[in-house]
């Protein structure tokens, strides 16, 4: 049996998961709007699949370029099958340091600019009767720890619109699933992190916290990207996908905490007090 070709609508192909998975659905035999901000940076996968690929230059904050960049995918491939909202990077500091402008900038980003994709790509699904939305998220989407306020805001947030959207699509035929790694070996630690700088109050807690995610173990950004192409293959795909060995003990441990939590406050959510 033949597999079936695919249309990918990719955000933030430069490097990364969005440059592999552009690069594992290629090679697959589908077809792949390759998007990025600077277009030098995915020109090599295009060339190397000239009959399947099309370099769209996207920057997901400039609504003008969002609906630009998905007129030009349709218009290459007469409809968007997959579209993964990929870019996006992280803010890291301490909550009280951050500047107005590196706030509004991440969510501008990783927000803002998912809402406007999707929504420019979201009525083509619709009227074509099917699709999958796949959305970059992090385990830190479930959970979160001191520095990561910012960017876990950023991600409880594209979890909290993934899930509604799901419910809202399902009679269309579009599926929706929210991709959830843990710490892998990208360069999202260094060229997609923008840190904040820290005030003297919080020297030693930034100490700690950096010497506890230095300690990290990194996997192969590859399990990411295989696990992508495998959901999008899915009839009926997982809603949110904890990617990696880590992720996944981070997820149950998170889960069991809550689950405790809310027991032992069970009394008190339900009017009869708490004994201690």
């Amino acid at each position: 049996m033949m597999k079936k070709q695919r249309v990918w609508f990719i955000s933030g192909c430069s490097s990364g998961f969005g440059r592999g998975l552009a690069r594992a659905a290629l090679e697959r035999g589908d077809c792949v709007a390759v998007t990025a901000r600077n277009l030098d940076a995915v020109s090599d996968l295009v060339d190397k699949h000239a009959a399947r690929a099309r370099a769209i230059q996207l920057d997901v904050t400039d609504s003008s370029s969002v609906r630009r960049a998905v007129a030009q995918a349709i218009e290459a491939f007469g409809r968007i099958d997959v579209l993964v909202n990929n870019a996006g990077y992280a803010l890291q500091g301490v909550f009280e340091d951050a500047t107005d402008a590196q706030i509004r900038r991440v969510f501008e980003t990783n927000v803002f600019g998912l809402m406007d994709l999707t929504r420019a790509v979201v009525s083509g699904m619709r009227t074509q009767g099917s699709g999958h939305i796949i959305n970059l998220s992090s385990i830190v989407g479930r959970l979160s720890g001191p520095l990561l306020a910012y960017y876990s805001a950023t991600k409880f947030a594209v979890e909290g619109l993934s899930e509604a959207l799901a419910g809202e699509l399902t009679d269309f035929g579009i599926r929706v699933t929210l991709i959830e790694p843990g710490p892998y070996a990208t360069d999202f630690a260094s060229r997609s992190l923008d840190p904040i700088a820290s005030s003297d109050a919080y020297v030693k807690l930034t100490e700690r916290a950096n010497a506890s995610y230095a300690g990290m173990i990194f996997d192969d950004p590859q399990a990411v990207v295989d696990a992508i192409v495998q959901v999008a293959s899915l009839a009926t795909p997982p809603l949110r996908l904890p990617v990696g060995t880590q992720a996944l003990g981070m997820a149950r441990d998170a889960l069991r905490a809550q689950s405790t939590e809310l027991e032992r406050w069970a009394g008190l959510s339900t009017g009869g007090g708490y004994v201690v």
